[in-house]
């Protein structure tokens, strides 16, 4: 595998400001790239670009909440307007507004579809424009989660947007090929302010916090580590070695890192003539619905007290 070098390339990170983005840019800039850093609170952006150049790399902040296509915009003329091009968009801005079906509200639903489907929309939408008339191709990578491969209680908003993110990777794979533009969803798994709301994570989190290692049951058996272990991610597919992977979901964390299935039909039954509701029901149990598929994210699995 060649050495990742991704000098001269520019990248944008929208909701890097801390957490798993925050290791993004870092990550990104650690083998060359420079980087705009977005997030919504100034001074957390600002401490980030202050992070990145310690580190010796080269960033600057644009903040601007995700969303609509003036933002996005902004993103990009940033970019040139810094660095004279772009060729990487990372799109993890995001929010949470969990409630169950019954309690979410239309505000509640449309406050995260805004930030995270409608934001990766709209920032890949202006990156592909520019990298299209670059001409020299690039990367799009987007951050999914399990919640959206699998559903999540609580999670009708958070689950529906990431969805929809994993389908838009492999729609831009298909429509952005030619122009040499490959597009992945990434599916990061790791120990943040969203995941240490988890019981069974808490205290491991904690004592990660206070210096301990998280044990190998986290990081191999349940694929959950720091936000740095998903980051590295992020610069391989950024990377010329990674020129042929594109349309994929990929998820990391830990010690792991694994492929995702696309969906697709796994049993089939036929009726001469079709189907009615009476065949249905006597043939449905015993051919395509006899292994009916789980749903949710699987719970951890703890070791023995």
């Amino acid at each position: 595998m060649p050495s990742i070098d991704l000098s001269g390339k520019v990248a944008v990170v929208t909701g890097s400001g801390r957490g798993l983005g925050l290791a993004y840019a870092h990550a990104l800039a650690a083998h060359g790239a420079s980087v705009v850093v977005n997030d919504v609170d100034e001074a957390v952006a600002e401490q980030a670009v202050k992070s990145i150049a310690e580190a010796g790399g080269t960033a600057v902040a644009e903040v601007v909440p995700v969303g609509t296509s003036e933002a996005a915009q902004r993103l990009v003329d940033r970019a040139v307007a810094e660095f004279g091009r772009l060729d990487v968009l990372v799109t993890n801005a995001g929010i949470l507004r969990d409630k169950v079906l019954w309690k979410m509200t239309d505000d509640d639903f449309d406050a995260v579809i805004t930030t995270h489907l409608k934001g990766t929309f709209t920032c890949a939408r202006a990156a592909a424009v520019r990298m299209r008339e670059q001409g020299e191709g690039g990367s799009l990578i987007l951050v999914g989660s399990p919640a959206g491969q699998r559903g999540n209680f609580g999670q009708t908003n958070y689950a529906a947007a990431k969805a929809g993110i994993a389908a838009m990777a492999r729609t831009w794979s298909m429509e952005l090929g030619r122009a040499g533009i490959t597009v992945n969803a990434i599916v990061p798994v790791a120990a943040t302010a969203m995941t240490e709301t988890i019981p069974a994570f808490a205290p491991y989190i904690e004592a990660m916090r206070n210096g301990e290692p998280l044990p190998d049951f986290l990081r191999k058996g349940e694929g959950f580590g720091t936000p740095e272990d998903c980051a590295a991610l992020v610069p391989f597919l950024a990377s010329e070695a990674a020129r042929s992977i594109t349309g994929q979901a990929i998820g990391i964390g830990g010690d792991k890192v694994a492929l995702w299935s696309h969906p697709q039909e796994i049993k089939a039954a036929y009726a001469d003539g079709g189907w009615t509701p009476d065949t249905l029901a006597d043939a449905f149990p015993t051919s395509v619905g006899a292994e009916l598929q789980s749903v949710g994210i699987p719970a951890p699995k703890l070791p023995e007290a």
